[in-house]
């Protein structure tokens, strides 16, 4: 019975020393992203003058509000009308105007008829097909000779107008016609934690249908807007056509008074 103990005992020591001198665990690998960063440490073991206070990432000053930019109109009426409704929902609104191309509808047209008979004939599939006001525009250089399908203020008209030409075998297309003339902007700052424009409202009130937003422009010379008074010689545009010249399907005669340029 003694001799069973001091064999456990013995068995016991011997464990005891091979688990702690022999079989001792490696240190674990040392990260050196880790190692490098700063230990952490409770509030209690910073120093005082080293705490931050709360409040102070609050107060900190963030980045400055964006500017953005909203249009482009084409008359200053609505401008004016889009700049107070912003400044109602709190933005801080400023118009402006710049020089640039103003739409002037949407045309439809044929274009490659090579000859007067390519032209007649034409005339003739399309009449056969209850279209009977097109007209044979005059031949160009660039252009050849093309077929006026009429002058439209609105894509859609434009587009069902084209298809119905499509259907008598003619290849039609929609242009839209472009005018030198001037734009207006309503360049905003939005108010704090703001960082949409709300441009449905805008289309609710009927105010534009073309608009969109964007970053304001990089600072260049703007013709400043005052009023619709102060900005009507310079809405005018430079050499425009007037409206009366141009081949439309509600005034064909007009196509003897001249040769609008069209696209």
């Amino acid at each position: 019975m003694r001799n069973a103990f001091l064999a456990l005992l013995f068995l016991n020591f011997a464990y005891f020393a091979w688990a702690h001198w022999i079989d001792a665990p490696k240190p674990a690998p040392v990260n050196e992203a880790i190692a490098k960063l700063p230990a952490l440490k409770m509030i209690d073991e910073v120093p005082p003058e080293q705490r931050v206070k709360p409040d102070a990432a609050k107060a900190a000053p963030g980045p400055a509000t964006a500017c953005l930019s909203v249009g482009p109109f084409g008359d200053v009426d609505n401008s004016a009308r889009a700049a107070a409704l912003l400044k109602e929902k709190g933005f801080d609104s400023r118009q402006r105007a710049e020089p640039g191309q103003t739409s002037d509808g949407y045309w439809v047209y044929v274009s490659g008829i090579k000859t007067q008979a390519d032209a007649d004939r034409a005339l003739v599939t399309l009449e056969h097909n209850g279209i009977k006001d097109a007209l044979v525009m005059p031949e160009t250089a660039d252009a050849g000779r093309r077929l006026s399908l009429g002058l439209y203020s609105e894509k859609s008209r434009a587009e069902r107008r084209a298809q119905a030409v499509r259907v008598s075998g003619l290849d039609a297309q929609v242009a839209e016609r472009k005018l030198p003339g001037t734009l207006y902007w309503v360049d905003l700052t939005p108010p704090p934690g703001v960082t949409s424009v709300p441009i449905q409202d805008l289309f609710a009130e009927g105010v534009g249908s073309r608009i969109a937003v964007q970053p304001c422009a990089p600072a260049a010379p703007a013709v400043p807007v005052a009023g619709p008074a102060s900005v009507a010689a310079s809405t005018a545009p430079a050499a425009a056509l007037p409206a009366a010249a141009l081949p439309t399907a509600n005034n064909p005669a007009a196509a003897t008074s001249g040769t609008p340029k069209l696209p």
